[in-house]
């Protein structure tokens, strides 16, 4: 089964955000967080019908890389638990660090340019699948379309869809918008963490170590990014979604209604830093369907 995620294709224009090449360590294991909860989070599988550039390349004997992106409103801390997770289930992963473009306008086409740079300036050999965390998910086919590098499938985890042509403010709330207006200055929307209660993170990442690497690494994106309409590029690959939080089960709800794979965890939006292993393993386990497919 396929992606319906079609429109009039459009080569991204890739601002020059060129960089050093990309270092390529070991993932020590120190970077791997262990679950937090005494009980891992309950995994549902349902039925055919989730630079500089920090890279982290894992070269383990794997059909495809699995490229981490992270949303745009946090940095590569949020999935470096996961990529370690992945890792040692032998999966060879890529982490990529792209805040460096979400401090002007246009984002979108920022992000794309950069994105392009820093898989190229890592390296990688052989087929991709990518997995955009969060903010990261409308732009997956946009990235795909910026490689040479083969992509075989997309992974959505906890992220919205893509939308072609439509910004973030045409489907959202007009409430939502207006506040995020209200809390900007000189046009930049404020941290992520501090649209929130600070009770409410710590809750989702208890370890306050990692917390605070997560928090230091947040950047106070345009709020144009709001209106800047998304990417119209098509993709007609195999797609998948992991739905962490119950906040993304609208979007899981239409990956699976149009027969991509899904799985879902009842946990939250951040699992893949708090709890890494219990979505490695569903996550995985997507990615091996997506290659028959």
């Amino acid at each position: 089964m396929f992606c319906a995620l079609n429109g009039a294709v459009r080569t991204p224009c890739r601002t020059s955000h060129r960089h050093s090449p990309a270092t390529r360590t070991l993932l020590p294991a120190s970077d791997v967080v262990p679950a937090i909860n005494n009980a891992p989070p309950t995994v549902r599988k349902t039925p055919s019908l989730s630079v500089p550039a920090d890279i982290i390349h894992v070269m383990v004997s794997a059909p495809a890389t699995t490229v981490l992106v992270h949303s745009p409103y946090l940095g590569p801390a949020s999935l470096r638990p996961l990529a370690g997770a992945l890792a040692a289930l032998g999966q060879p992963v890529l982490l990529l660090d792209l805040r460096v473009t979400v401090n002007a306008a246009p984002v979108h086409q920022r992000l794309i340019g950069m994105f392009a740079d820093a898989v190229e300036d890592s390296l990688v050999e052989g087929e991709l699948v990518l997995v955009g965390h969060s903010g990261a998910g409308p732009l997956l086919p946009a990235f795909a379309d910026a490689l040479e590098t083969p992509v075989t499938g997309l992974v959505f985890l906890d992220a919205d869809l893509p939308a072609p042509g439509r910004s973030w403010r045409d489907d959202a709330p007009a409430d939502r918008m207006a506040h995020l207006k209200s809390i900007s200055r000189d046009g930049l929307m404020p941290r992520w963490d501090r649209w929130f209660a600070p009770e409410v993170l710590s809750a989702m990442v208890p370890d306050v170590r990692l917390l605070e690497e997560i928090v230091g690494e947040e950047a106070e994106v345009p709020l144009a990014f709001l209106k800047e309409p998304r990417p119209t590029v098509a993709w007609t690959g195999p797609c998948g979604y992991l739905r962490l939080s119950e906040a993304y089960r609208t979007p899981f709800g239409t990956a699976r209604d149009l027969g991509w794979p899904v799985r879902e965890l009842e946990s939250h939006h951040l699992a893949a830093a708090s709890d890494p292993d219990a979505v490695a393993r569903p996550l995985t386990d997507l990615i091996t369907e997506l290659s028959t497919r």
